[in-house]
């Protein structure tokens, strides 16, 4: 995630909700048959969803006008219907009989509330800018507005209308993410600074409900909720999670008969790729360099900002060798920056990832690379350069991608020197905003399923742009894209095949690798639905059997 605000929210998506496990391992039990126990990297940071950065798991207990099913569709959710007018900026949702996890009614009031509470300021929420398009959205995030100005009403307390500044294209995709869905303002009032800090101090509208988390431990359960509107598709009555640090810990553990599914480690995959129980979860994350535009130090400016160079950077990686040997962890190429299976035409169903390419960008050619290397020393007159890789150690595979990238470009590029800065996660992300490096290692995981999701990262002026790349002829096409061809889906993707080739031709952004996770999983487990952008875990119709 390019360490940004919203590049945060995919990754704790992912280490939350990715590594997770099940089970329910005692046959001769009806009650054990219907628990699930699940593993993960992390405790959970948050259940107020204001504040949350990701719904991987917790999309199981909040809910919003739709929820995300097979192959990132929307299906029916809190909204009985959703209809839009024919400019594409009015949307009107009118919602089923349904209860809060306490009993309450669910009502558009709540869906208003809500909403004004994730914009207001004081609130901190960091997905804030997914609410940008909704009308005076953007004002009310930066204070300028007053809260109840956003462009969400209730005329009723079954419907919901929403204003937008324009048509969004991906609106009822949006609409199955948590963030969008209700809170109910009386449970809010009535725990004050409490609201949200331990399970009992929240209410549920998903098929879940919390208990057992206190804010900080490491076992929590999702137990079925009763007052769920659709409860009788939900067969499971309980899932168990458990932090589990270690891959050997979570293989142990698995062995045992305590997982059902639990993620491997690169060394693992190697050992346990032919298991019967050996499965892979893709997942819309590209882990990229981002090059300093903006430079503190002049060489390193005029050198970053030189086409040729950045050619010549992009094209020494052997990212073959980096998923195979260096990750090994059954991760995949990227051909740009937007990640693979995300999208599709709408006219003839090709992934927008493979649109995209652009020749003799991100393939691994030695020859290509050395040949830009020198023409572009040339062009800004040096013979020798120093370069500063900053990255995360809190990403697992950091040290080992920036010791790839030192020895592979010092191989391949003459005159080449790299230094590595692996620092923990808020002080990579804070030097990174503040535009202290050279080259960053960082990465971006999809909120939803369209280009748009990663098409805002290049733009100008953006806060996840942390390279300050600009492109005045990529900003149009995204703005068309956004703007007035909004509610044309075919001109709209050209845009947006257009504008990602331009960032990929000139590698403002160089993508390494895009990352699956490898999992054993025990056969036992069904209906489980996994989805590889926004909330990426569904366990409404889960079963083991």
């Amino acid at each position: 995630m390019s360490k940004l605000k919203g590049v945060l929210a995919g990754i704790v998506t992912i280490s939350v909700g990715l590594i997770l496990a099940a089970c329910g391992n005692n046959k001769n039990s009806a009650a054990e048959d219907k628990t699930l126990n699940l593993s993960t990297t992390a405790p959970l940071d948050t259940i107020d969803i204001s504040k949350s950065t990701g719904f991987g798991q917790t999309g199981n207990v909040f809910e919003s006008f739709y929820r995300l099913g097979k192959n990132g569709k929307p299906v029916a959710g809190l909204a009985k219907t959703g209809t839009v007018s024919k400019n594409g900026k009015t949307w009107t949702f009118k919602l089923r009989k349904a209860k809060w996890s306490n009993g309450d009614p669910i009502t558009a009031q709540d869906f208003v509330y809500s909403w004004r509470r994730s914009l207001n300021p004081k609130t901190a929420s960091p997905y804030s800018y997914l609410f940008s398009g909704v009308k005076n959205a953007d004002a009310i995030a930066k204070g300028k507005m007053n809260p109840s100005a956003v462009g969400i009403s209730a005329p009723n307390k079954n419907t919901v209308v929403v204003k937008l500044n324009k048509p969004i294209a991906y609106f009822k995709v949006l609409m199955a993410y948590p963030l969008f869905g209700p809170q109910n303002k009386k449970v809010v009032n009535k725990y004050g600074k409490k609201y949200a800090t331990k399970a009992q101090y929240q209410v549920y509208s998903g098929p879940f409900k919390i208990k057992g988390w206190n804010g900080t431990n490491d076992t929590w359960s999702f137990v079925k909720n009763n007052n769920y509107w659709d409860k009788k598709v939900v067969k499971l009555d309980k899932i168990n999670y458990q932090v589990v640090k270690s891959n050997n810990t979570g293989y142990q553990m698995y062995q045992q008969g305590k997982l059902d599914l639990t993620p491997l480690s690169s060394e693992q995959v190697k050992n346990l790729k032919s298991n019967k129980d050996f499965t892979q979860y893709p997942y819309s994350l590209v882990r990229f360099l981002l090059y300093n535009f903006k430079d503190k130090n002049a060489v390193n400016r005029k050198a970053l900002n030189n086409k040729n160079i950045r050619l010549a950077l992009s094209l020494a990686i052997d990212r073959n060798s980096v998923t195979r040997k260096v990750l090994g962890n059954g991760s995949t190429l990227p051909t740009g920056f937007v990640a693979t299976d995300l999208a599709k035409n709408p006219k003839t169903n090709v992934d927008f990832a493979k649109e995209q390419a652009v020749k003799n960008t991100v393939d691994y050619n030695p020859t290509l690379a050395k040949k830009y290397w020198q023409k572009g020393l040339n062009e800004i007159g040096e013979k020798n350069l120093t370069f500063d890789i900053l990255a995360s150690n809190d990403e697992a595979d950091s040290d080992q991608l920036t010791q790839y990238l030192q020895s592979q470009w010092t191989k391949e590029l003459k005159g080449i020197k790299i230094n590595i800065t692996n620092i923990p996660e808020k002080s990579s992300d804070s030097r990174a905003r503040e535009g202290n490096f050279d080259i960053y290692l960082s990465h971006w995981g999809g909120d939803f399923n369209d280009p748009m999701t990663f098409m805002q990262i290049p733009l100008t002026g953006t806060s996840y742009n942390y390279g300050k790349w600009s492109s005045s002829k990529y900003d149009n096409l995204v703005k068309k894209a956004a703007n007035q061809d909004a509610n044309d889906p075919v001109t709209r993707w050209n845009d947006l095949v257009s504008a990602a080739k331009i960032v990929n031709g000139d590698q403002a952004i160089t993508p390494i690798y895009q990352q699956t996770t490898s999992y054993l999983q025990k056969p036992r487990v069904h209906g489980v639905i996994h989805n590889t952008a926004g909330t990426q875990w569904s366990y409404k119709y889960a079963y083991v059997k």
